[in-house]
């Protein structure tokens, strides 16, 4: 195993909380809440399915611009923070979608009467990789030391082995928060009914508001490019929590953060199996 494999975790790990992008991930948690009321059988396989397709557009990107953009990184990146705002305002104008009491089609199941949760496979891969793009800015120098030097060095094999480390690394933030918030969606939070019918809602705030968050970095970063702006107070203020979740994915750790996937999915798995045992007992008698 190669040496910087510690680091290409690590990396992986803070890149999912990074600053440019950070407030992409409530943005995507809250699609969790804005769909339907699922088993938690479902709510496991669900979120399970959204986690791989945003890791695997997450880092494809990546691997993409380390492999073969990087050698005009400098000319590329000029361009990220317009599309950082403009994925902002998509963003937002999603949570405005919602928060009006309308429904995602984009991410729905595609039936009739869809359910409004992401679980189309490559609708969420483009997610992931509109999430990297927004992110590149903040993190593509460690990806660029730790993963893509492996490569360079002549060494295909451990520049894949830290390639996946790092993608596993992201990836298994994004499945823990995915899980908790969805098993919370079918457990918790469905018991509370006065609160149902605001739960989407709720969904579309926390989108409007990560969307106009993000949609502000980038208007900010092509401040300072172009006006040489100064420190901003929503950039700021931003700063401090991703500075804060960034400590805690650091002290949690990737054995932390697998341990959480674990014991979620077998409990979300075991209390749905319970569940649906139980209810084949009543229909019985």
């Amino acid at each position: 195993m190669p040496d910087g494999m510690a680091l290409a975790v690590g990396a992986g790990l803070l890149a999912a909380v990074n600053p440019c992008g950070f407030a992409l991930l409530p943005a995507y948690l809250s699609l969790f809440v804005v769909g339907d009321q699922p088993s938690r059988l479902v709510a496991v396989a669900r979120a399970m399915r959204a986690t791989a397709a945003l890791t695997v557009g997450f880092s494809g990107v990546f691997l993409l611009f380390g492999l073969a953009i990087a050698p005009v990184a400098s000319w590329v990146q000029g361009y990220l923070p317009a599309f950082t705002v403009v994925l902002g305002l998509v963003v937002a104008a999603a949570g405005a979608w919602v928060l009006a009491g309308r429904r995602l089609p984009a991410f729905t199941l595609g039936g009739r009467g869809g359910s409004g949760v992401p679980t189309r496979f490559w609708p969420m891969a483009g997610f992931g990789a509109s999430y990297a793009i927004a992110s590149l800015g903040c993190t593509i120098a460690p990806f660029l030391a730790v993963v893509v030097t492996a490569f360079r060095a002549g060494s295909t094999v451990d520049g894949v082995t830290l390639f996946l480390g790092y993608a596993a690394g992201m990836g298994v933030v994004v499945g823990a928060a995915s899980l908790a918030v969805a098993l919370a969606r079918t457990g918790t939070l469905t018991r509370i009914r006065a609160a149902g019918a605001w739960l989407p809602r709720l969904g579309g705030a926390v989108l409007l508001v990560a969307g106009g968050y993000v949609a502000w970095y980038g208007g900010w970063e092509l401040r300072v490019l172009y006006a040489g702006a100064g420190r901003d107070p929503v950039i700021a203020a931003g700063e401090q929590v991703q500075h804060w979740l960034a400590g805690l994915v650091s002290g949690v750790g990737a054995g932390g953060f697998v341990v959480v996937v674990l014991v979620l999915a077998v409990g979300g798995v075991a209390l749905g199996w319970r569940r649906q045992r139980a209810q084949r007992s009543r229909n019985l008698r």
